[in-house]
């Protein structure tokens, strides 16, 4: 068999109709500055307004500049693919793709698991929140989510660039995944695959677990209050990280925990758009237009930039 110790993949893409090209690369412009302009504006919010110098809003403005490198990892090389006839990538820039798309998504979950925590804190302990989660324990645990992330992208990524590829190198996604790279694989992916099946689910099920074992105290918290409005009050902390971890882990179980199917490469295409584009472009909306606090801020730097 022809093996190469340099291949070049051909990045399929979403669709190869040539006249969906056009519009497929308008919305995903679009979609990815929307995304970027909205990550940096809460970053710039959260540096720059004193009210919002709090461990919620700290591991927030962290976790927007995740999702902002998350999609940079991807979007802008899908971008150059959909208007150049040569979809070629290299080994060397498929591994590297793929170690920052697994950092940024772990990351991701990690910061998600953070942040739930944080919430479980002030609803549940109120009176030791300030003595509980300070200044010292966000750095810690911002630090320790990107190490994990970094340790366990560089172990998949360097097993993915041992393998040895031969033949026709289509990559039927629109990034190079571990998926559709190890089917196109012509040495043993046995150790890949156990390695997946044992290690590559901790970063997101240890996380969910922190998330959902979070969420069953506050809301068994919530229930005990008896005023109307303390419920939601005490709901209203939590709202907006809760629609962004189901919208993120949602997309993750319907791409994983389902039946195969003859259309799954199409499936999990679509449902890959959902959570490196969609999810990271709609989260700093969600969390501006369901929060007082970061719509006051916009304010006030609005108010600010006008009477410069």
């Amino acid at each position: 068999m022809n093996f190469s110790k340099n291949p070049e993949f051909i990045i399929l893409g979403l669709f190869e109709l040539p006249e969906q090209q056009n519009v497929l690369f308008v919305v995903f412009l679009i979609m990815y500055l929307l995304g970027v302009l909205g990550n940096l504006t809460i970053i710039l919010l959260i540096q720059t307004d004193f009210h919002l110098q709090t461990p919620m809003y700290f591991f927030l403005g962290n976790l927007s500049f995740v999702d902002m490198c998350y999609t940079s990892s991807i979007v802008p090389k899908m971008l150059v693919n959909i208007l150049s006839k040569n979809k070629t990538i290299t080994l060397l820039d498929c591994i590297s793709q793929l170690f920052f798309f697994l950092c940024f998504a772990c990351t991701e979950c990690f910061l998600l698991a953070v942040m739930a925590y944080d919430r479980f804190v002030a609803v549940c302990s109120p009176l030791h929140y300030t003595t509980i989660i300070n200044r010292k324990v966000c750095v810690v645990l911002v630090i320790s989510s990107w190490l994990a992330s970094a340790l366990h992208s560089l172990l998949h990524s360097l097993m993915a660039s041992t393998l040895r590829f031969c033949g026709v190198k289509e990559v039927h996604h629109f990034f190079c995944d571990m998926g559709p790279l190890l089917k196109l694989a012509c040495s043993d992916i046995s150790l890949n695959k156990l390695l997946i099946y044992t290690e590559g689910g901790l970063p997101v099920l240890i996380p969910l677990i922190i998330v959902l074992y979070s969420y069953c105290c506050i809301i068994s918290s919530i229930l005990k209050i008896r005023s109307a409005d303390g419920r939601y009050k005490a709901f209203s902390t939590c709202s907006s990280h809760l629609i962004v971890v189901i919208l993120f882990y949602g997309t993750i179980a319907c791409m994983y925990l389902r039946p195969s199917s003859t259309d799954s490469v199409n499936y999990d295409k679509a449902l890959s758009v959902v959570y490196t584009v969609v999810a990271p472009m709609l989260n700093p909306f969600i969390y501006s237009l369901r929060n007082k606090e970061v719509k006051g801020a916009m304010k006030r730097l609005f108010i600010k930039g006008k009477n410069m």
